[in-house]
């Protein structure tokens, strides 16, 4: 039904998500704007439309409990969307960009989510409650080319990167007063914010889709090479198997590879 749907509406989709419970659809037919769709009885229905960005939205994720959609542009903003009555209201993030904002994701606790951008950098994005907006603190001068996909590690602290630059990395996304210190958390409470934990140089050419397993001891990440990559314990020794495909390129992973 998912292929479906996204074909039923456009020629040309950017990127989507679906709501929580899998009723509706959120995505962008290659404009400014995303558009909200749910499906009743035998046909897909238009229900809202989000208009905010200036220019093509690249990114939407939607969250699974608090129910907030969050979208990213190539006009380097943000919003995070809050169902109000029949309304979707936006709030601003100040993400600190000067180049186009690319792919976006919560983070597991949904207190932050990331956004990768073609600034070859990522801002870990966290509520102020004080303003009522959202800021970024940013990862910099660790990539060497544009950020194409990220992925969230189940502790809610680490978080993968992959880049035109054909490389995946791993940084701490750990923020004072954000994130806190449970009995469970481990070693990565001992990384400080930005702080690159491991970076994997394996594929030739630019890297793309990158996803942990729940358990969160695996890494696996694709691109244009048409090869899979999967990484057990990235933080100590890693051990990395391949896997071959024939198809070109590889553009995502999903968590069906594990």
């Amino acid at each position: 039904m998912a292929a479906q749907a996204i074909h039923q509406f456009a020629e040309c989709i950017t990127c989507h998500a679906w709501s929580p419970d899998h009723s509706m659809i959120a995505f962008c037919p290659n404009t400014t704007e995303v558009h909200i769709y749910k499906f009743f009885t035998d046909k897909w229905e238009k229900l809202h439309v989000l208009a905010k960005h200036d220019q093509i939205v690249s990114g939407i994720d939607w969250s699974r409990s608090s129910n907030k959609i969050v979208t990213v542009s190539h006009d380097r903003n943000s919003y995070v969307w809050t169902q109000e009555g029949q309304d979707w209201v936006p709030t601003l993030v100040i993400l600190k960009l000067n180049r186009a904002a690319l792919c976006v994701q919560w983070s597991p606790k949904e207190n932050k989510f990331a956004v990768g951008s073609g600034a070859k950098s990522v801002s870990i994005c966290y509520y102020e409650q004080e303003n009522n907006w959202w800021i970024s603190k940013v990862i910099r001068k660790k990539h060497e080319s544009s950020v194409t996909s990220i992925a969230w590690h189940p502790n809610n602290i680490h978080l993968a990167t992959t880049s035109t630059d054909g490389k995946c990395r791993v940084f701490s996304t750990i923020i004072k007063g954000v994130d806190t210190r449970g009995p469970h958390a481990g070693a990565s409470v001992d990384w400080k914010f930005g702080e690159q934990i491991a970076q994997l140089d394996l594929s030739p050419t630019w890297a793309f889709g990158v996803r942990w397993s729940p358990s969160g001891k695996t890494l696996a990440y694709a691109g244009h090479s048409s090869m899979i990559y999967f990484v057990d314990d990235v933080e100590g020794s890693p051990a990395v198997q391949n896997l071959a495909l024939r198809d070109l390129p590889l553009r995502d992973v999903d968590s069906f590879c594990f």
